[in-house]
């Protein structure tokens, strides 16, 4: 038995004080709107309504019953209501995952444009390296890097990409000498970043030679966040591979050098994950679309700062 519609047919019976008129209203037979009544007091183990062939009366077990459907329903209506507009306009609370160091980098102020766009959309950020479970852990959107995604069932959008560069400290030069050729850091210090998808121990650098492999076989130093790494490069430990994001601002301040500055290095992909394309939830499509339409425009005007500065 469908208890919510046949709610709705005994309030419409009562409004509109006849079976044949709830019936029209309801577009259904008079037949189906007296077996709908009936089908609840028997759910009920209750009278509803006194019959006559002229009229029809609430007992008074009906009337108690008939403010309940009122609310019932109401509220049913209410959170249609609520659900559609969730679909259609962005609102209430989106949750994110994002990459540490990306996410404060790039991810951080995206959000506070979209804000301005959509103000009735507040955001939750988790900063985590790992990749999490998104049902499990009710989050809307992740924000990943990686060569690749493998299978996992989740709808993903590519954002675009980054590249890293190879990086030391002004004070490590100084002491160990500046290396000239990739093969020139197999007698330097290296320094690895890992994540949860991949520990990167071979550096593919892309320059005036095509691709050349550098393999860090016995690193010194690893750590999982690019952030962290570029501390351990300012203080003179070592030749990291570091994403252009974690790089920049220490390259500008000349706490960093860039090191083999015709190769970059270990592009990386830029993906949103987030669990169903069906029925997709107003915020959740608009912010994948805001950061589609932004993220590759910001990126290359960084990159291509960055690689202007390397040539003064």
């Amino acid at each position: 038995m469908d208890t919510l519609q046949n709610m709705r047919v005994f309030v419409r019976v009562v409004e509109s004080g006849s079976f044949t008129a709830a019936a029209q209203h309801l577009s259904t037979t008079t037949a189906y709107a007296s077996r709908a009544v009936s089908d609840l007091e028997a759910h009920l183990h209750t009278r509803l309504l006194n019959r006559t062939t002229r009229r029809i009366a609430l007992t008074q077990a009906g009337e108690r019953y008939l403010q309940r459907c009122q609310q019932i329903l109401a509220y049913v209506e209410e959170a249609e209501a609520e659900a559609g507009d969730a679909h259609a306009r962005p609102s209430g609370k989106l949750r994110l995952h994002v990459m540490a160091s990306f996410g404060t980098h790039y991810i951080v102020p995206a959000v506070g444009r979209y804000q301005r766009r959509y103000p009735d959309v507040s955001v939750e950020m988790t900063l985590a390296q790992r990749i999490p479970d998104l049902l499990d852990e009710g989050i809307d959107v992740s924000i990943v890097l990686g060569y690749d995604l493998p299978d996992s069932g989740l709808i993903s959008q590519r954002l675009g990409s980054v590249f890293s560069i190879a990086c030391a400290s002004p004070s490590y030069l100084e002491r160990r000498g500046v290396p000239r050729t990739p093969a020139d850091l197999a007698t330097h210090d290296c320094l690895r970043i890992v994540t949860p998808a991949s520990v990167f121990d071979k550096w593919n650098f892309d320059g005036p030679n095509g691709t050349e492999t550098f393999t860090v076989s016995a690193p010194t130093f690893q750590v999982n966040g690019a952030d962290s790494m570029a501390v351990a490069v300012r203080e003179g430990m070592g030749v990291a591979v570091l994403p252009t994001y974690a790089a920049m601002r220490w390259l500008k301040s000349g706490e960093l050098v860039w090191i083999l500055p015709e190769y970059t290095s270990m592009p990386l992909n830029i993906y949103a994950l987030y669990p169903s394309r069906q029925y997709l939830d107003a915020k959740i499509r608009t912010w994948v679309d805001f950061l589609h339409d932004e993220l590759p425009a910001t990126i290359a005007a960084e990159q291509a700062a960055l690689k202007e500065f390397a040539r003064t």
